[in-house]
């Protein structure tokens, strides 16, 4: 009987272990460069308050806190800072001008506390 219980505690303790490591409880990403674990260890270690983390098909892959909404300005004040102005919000649309381009920026919950943003490449010439 102590033999079983044993065991099975084993078994427990290494799947937890496995699934703390995995990160399999987080949503999926959007993108298949990088894994929870990079993604998740990248915000953690950055000081920014936004960090890029995969350029993947076309696209810039950046995750920030949602820091109850305030990620918002976050973003406008990045994309900006490389020339484009920031025009209009359409859901999770973000509309930038720059001369006669329009550049758009689109934003994807990941989990309640970390939001995805997907940018063309591009964006910063």
């Amino acid at each position: 009987m102590i033999k079983r219980l044993t065991i099975i505690s084993l078994i427990a303790i290494i799947l937890v272990i496995v699934a703390y490591n995995t990160r399999f409880y987080y949503a999926t990403l959007p993108i298949e460069s990088v894994s929870k674990r990079e993604v998740l260890q990248s915000i953690n270690e950055s000081s920014e308050p936004i960090v890029k983390i995969a350029n993947e098909d076309g696209y810039d892959w950046f995750i920030t806190r949602t820091d109850q909404g305030e990620y918002r300005e976050t973003l406008k004040a990045m994309i900006g800072n490389h020339g484009w102005e920031f025009q209009t919000q359409d859901g999770s649309g973000y509309f930038f001008e720059k001369g006669d381009e329009t550049l758009i920026v689109t934003t994807e919950m990941w989990t309640g506390e970390y939001v995805m943003v997907r940018v063309p490449e591009g964006w910063e010439e």
